[in-house]
């Protein structure tokens, strides 16, 4: 007698664009389809269901979203002429700005669903089945988001991601965020450390604390009071297992004295701050309605080597906002030939509708931008490398969080969150180990384990 076979797995294809927001989402997604029979596939053909969890930072970003669309529109015709059905959703940043749109453009699209809406999918999943149209959701409700998200979360490797707080209320005249992820939002603390718990106990060693602001944290503590994120890294600093914290991506505004000092107490906080400053002219600092200066930021960075002097500063810069002069460019050059960045992201200036920026005179010539980044980018290169460099023939502590592609190679990260090619055993893998750097590049570090096996 032939056993009864369950029903087949359903395929799960996602892609993920844009920010570690995003990648958290895009695995709280994974998570609550799960339980609906959802398995991940690594490529969108013959899939059941395909999530774009989209990002409207850049410009372009909604043009590769339609791209994508159309190619998914094929895939769905030809599953529909064998006798199958794909469904196709989008969320993140892109759904919550353009989801009329999006209906209206992509008629292959079923679901559209803003970032505080993840946690309704399995719902809206079964709506898109029942329904003929596309089902829309893009309410901001970023409390019943969280609540309604199981802290059970099923994680591969020894780094996570945890989110601590969505939304920003600085209102960049440049940045879409407040509009896509709405105001500031700080989760309790009690949720966020049971969830670091429950992180440890399945091996991560290493949580990087999430947020548009994260450094704006101002959730519920359990003692009754509004907690800092000074306050809740100390606490997540005592979980056992938890070796290593970051934080990301934090403002300057918010970057606190108690802040600042637990750089150089806590050593669960690792020596690498993201920091963006946008720009070094106070002009086009103020028209960004950033809400500080150069010398502001200057300041801040000086505070931090004060405390902490190896640490790795990292940044954001856009090129070409409205009215910015070659001399507002100079400003910028200077500032960064002061801070001294190990990395930095840097881009040209692009319009998002909605934003005061957008509607401002004196847009930037795109040849100006263009020639302004490419000398941006090669010092902020320059500065990587020499920041790679000055690593050589050092011992450094490495997070071993996968095998390589070669055999006896491994993958990891320095507490600069820098890329480290390492040899040694596979045993190794998600163990913090001594690795001795032999040599460097600009995006990436070589070098040897000085143990072979992990200490228990």
């Amino acid at each position: 007698m032939t056993a009864a076979r369950g029903p087949a797995p359903k395929r799960l294809f996602m892609k993920t664009y844009g920010c570690q927001m995003n990648v958290y989402d895009s695995e709280r997604m994974r998570d609550v389809l799960a339980p609906l029979g959802f398995t991940l596939v690594e490529e969108p053909e013959g899939a059941d269901l395909v999530v774009l969890n989209t990002c409207h930072i850049r410009e372009k970003a909604g043009d590769k979203v339609y791209s994508d669309l159309g190619r998914l529109r094929v895939l769905k015709n030809q599953k529909a002429e064998g006798g199958g059905h794909m469904a196709i959703a989008v969320a993140g940043c892109v759904a919550q700005a353009e989801g009329a749109e999006i209906m209206r453009r992509a008629p292959q699209v079923d679901i559209v669903v803003g970032p505080q809406g993840i946690h309704k999918l399995p719902e809206l999943v079964a709506k898109a089945t029942r329904a003929s149209g596309g089902v829309l959701e893009t309410a901001f409700d970023p409390i019943e988001k969280f609540d309604a998200l199981s802290l059970d979360r099923d994680v591969s490797g020894p780094s996570a991601f945890l989110s601590v707080q969505e939304g920003c209320d600085k209102f960049c005249t440049f940045c879409v965020v407040p509009y896509t992820r709405g105001a500031e939002y700080s989760r309790p603390a009690a949720s966020i450390i049971l969830e670091a718990e429950k992180l440890a106990a399945q091996g991560v060693r290493e949580i990087t604390l999430l947020g548009q602001n994260v450094n704006a944290f101002d959730g519920a503590g359990p003692d009754g009071k509004n907690w800092s994120l000074t306050r809740l890294l100390y606490r997540l600093a005592e979980i056992n297992g938890v070796q290593r914290l970051r934080f990301i991506t934090s403002h300057p505004r918010d970057m606190s004295d108690d802040l600042i000092q637990a750089h150089g107490d806590l050593p669960q906080l690792m020596p690498y701050l993201h920091l963006p400053v946008q720009a070094g002219s106070d002009r086009i600092l103020k028209a960004m309605n950033r809400g500080h200066t150069a010398a502001d930021y200057l300041r801040i960075i000086e505070r931090i080597r004060a405390v902490r002097p190896d640490i790795a500063l990292s940044s954001d810069f856009i090129v070409g906002f409205p009215g910015e002069t070659d001399s507002d460019f100079q400003a910028t050059m200077d500032l960064v030939r002061t801070a001294e960045f190990a990395q930095a992201y840097s881009f040209k200036y692009s319009r998002r509708p909605g934003t005061p920026a957008s509607n401002m005179d004196m847009q930037v010539p795109e040849d100006a931008m263009a020639e302004r980044l490419a000398r941006l980018q090669a010092l902020l290169t320059e500065q990587q490398a020499a920041f790679n460099a000055a690593c050589a023939d050092r011992v450094l502590p490495v997070l071993i969080t996968e095998i390589g592609r070669k055999s006896g190679k491994l993958f990891g990260k320095s507490p600069y969150l820098q890329s480290v090619n390492v040899d040694g055993p596979e045993s190794l893998v998600g163990s913090i180990v001594d690795v001795k750097i032999s040599h460097t590049s600009v995006n990436t570090m070589h070098g040897s384990a000085l143990i072979a096996e992990p200490s228990l």
